[in-house]
């Protein structure tokens, strides 16, 4: 009770910047009023109780521990996601989009993020030509990525051309030449969008060099946000539908508070006073792992399976999908984006993407889309009689990149890249607050099964 009243506090809206106001800006009036309600809490409430840890935590990956301070993002079992207390339909409801566009872009969920208040159009508008006008690659990155083989795996590619960028790092120079703690924000805000800037040039050129060797990367448009210009790099500029898709997309997945195993790398490696660059590259590749990051690409195999098996998704029954769903569970395997660590309902991301489906003709028609909605209709009921399924209804990943395999973007392998240009939206704002705040380096307490022995004895 404690901590959700805390989350409903907000900055006074007499703190707030006028819609003139840059990103810093309001950022400089933002953090003293966080820097002292963290002071405020650590000197009142430092010693109170806010879980108790089992030794089932201890061997369980520390799952439901309350042990983060993450200030972008909360998520509840129940209601899902918020941002800064901001349903994800309030947040579609009030994020500007892009000129001409429907859908919020990264550019404004970024400043909600950063700053908890949300950016007027023409601030969202400014950021986006400030990311445009960082966005080029060094010479020295585009021919590091360039030298790569093709076979290795484009969140390796990602993960090293990140790391690369640390180069120029702002935060690192500043750290080296000295400065006092209290600045080490700046530093860090710098770097965190100097790379959310690069990430979608460095993206689309690993997306190029794999699957379309010798064509053109167009260059930045500065008229354009950020997943305008992506969508251009990777050779869909002229898909509207498919850059709206991309834009709630990754909005969407910019952030999920910070117990997942990308944020928490991020975090922890952040907290050693590594820079963004370093830290964000670290989340990339626990991203890469196929308990994280991958799970779009497995349902996506699955429902194309199942597809193969049973036909369209227009022709195929409810009972036919039934009996294809109890075959999945009794051969051992669960049933691909369905279940999540937290999550004990529906996951909001999951409607958001399966509402932008339900507006677009030609996704209605799509036999993939079509058994996804099917499959939603059948497996939570199907689940719910297995018994061994703690939340049976569907995750993000139970559609998202099934319309990008819609779109066109078929490459299975590159799906977590665009998941990884989406999480630096989060990653990058809690390391920007974890130095205005202070935050120490993480060391939690470790224990051998004798250690925990005896004091289970005691």
């Amino acid at each position: 009770m404690f901590s959700r009243r805390l989350s409903t506090l907000r900055v006074p809206l007499a703190r707030q910047a006028s819609s003139q106001a840059t990103l810093r800006k309001v950022l400089e009036e933002v953090v003293p009023v966080k820097q002292e309600r963290l002071k405020k809490l650590k000197a009142e409430h430092g010693q109170a109780v806010l879980g108790d840890v089992k030794v089932e935590n201890l061997i369980g990956g520390m799952r439901g521990l309350k042990s983060i301070l993450w200030e972008a993002s909360v998520l509840d079992p129940n209601e899902g996601i918020r941002f800064h207390g901001r349903t994800i339909p309030e947040c579609q409801k009030v994020l500007p989009p892009a000129p001409g566009g429907n859908e919020m872009t990264a550019e404004s969920m970024l400043w909600l993020l950063m700053t908890g208040q949300v950016p007027t159009p023409e601030q969202s508008r400014d950021l986006s030509r400030e990311l445009a006008e960082k966005g080029e690659l060094p010479t020295t990155i585009t021919h590091l990525i360039d030298s790569l083989p093709p076979t290795l795996h484009p969140m390796t590619q990602l993960g090293i051309g990140v790391a690369a960028l640390n180069h120029d790092s702002a935060f690192q120079s500043a750290y080296e030449r000295g400065i006092k703690k209290t600045e080490y924000w700046h530093y860090a805000l710098e770097d965190a969008l100097t790379l959310i800037a690069r990430l979608p040039a460095l993206a689309a050129r690993i997306y190029r060099n794999i699957y379309h060797p010798g064509t053109t990367l167009p260059p930045l448009n500065k008229d354009l946000d950020l997943v305008g210009n992506y969508t251009q790099m990777l050779g869909f500029g002229d898909n509207k539908d498919l850059t709206e898709y991309l834009r709630l997309y990754i909005a969407l997945h910019g952030d999920h508070e910070g117990g997942n195993a990308s944020a928490h790398t991020s975090h922890l490696v952040g907290s050693t006073l590594s820079d963004p660059f370093l830290s964000y590259s670290a989340a990339l590749f626990a991203l890469a792992g196929p308990l994280h990051g991958l799970a779009n690409q497995e349902v996506l195999r699955w429902q194309l399976a199942m597809q193969k098996e049973l036909g369209s998704g227009h022709e195929v029954s409810h009972e036919d999908i039934k009996a294809y769903l109890w075959k999945t569970l009794k051969s051992g395997q669960v049933v691909p984006g369905y279940g999540h660590g937290v999550l004990r309902a529906p996951d909001p991301r999951f409607i958001a993407l399966q509402e932008f489906c339900d507006a677009r003709p030609d996704l209605l028609k799509s036999p993939t889309i079509s058994l996804v909605k099917k499959t939603y209709e059948v497996a939570p009921d199907v689940l719910k009689e297995h018994g061994k399924t703690k939340n049976p209804y569907p995750n993000v990943d139970a559609t998202s990149g099934c319309v990008l395999y819609h779109y066109g973007l078929k490459e299975f392998k590159y799906y977590t890249v665009i998941f990884g240009v989406s999480r630096a939206l989060g990653c990058l704002t809690q390391i920007v607050w974890a130095r205005a705040l202070g935050l120490p380096i993480e060391r939690p307490k470790s224990l051998s099964m004798d250690a925990v022995e005896s004091l289970i004895g005691k």
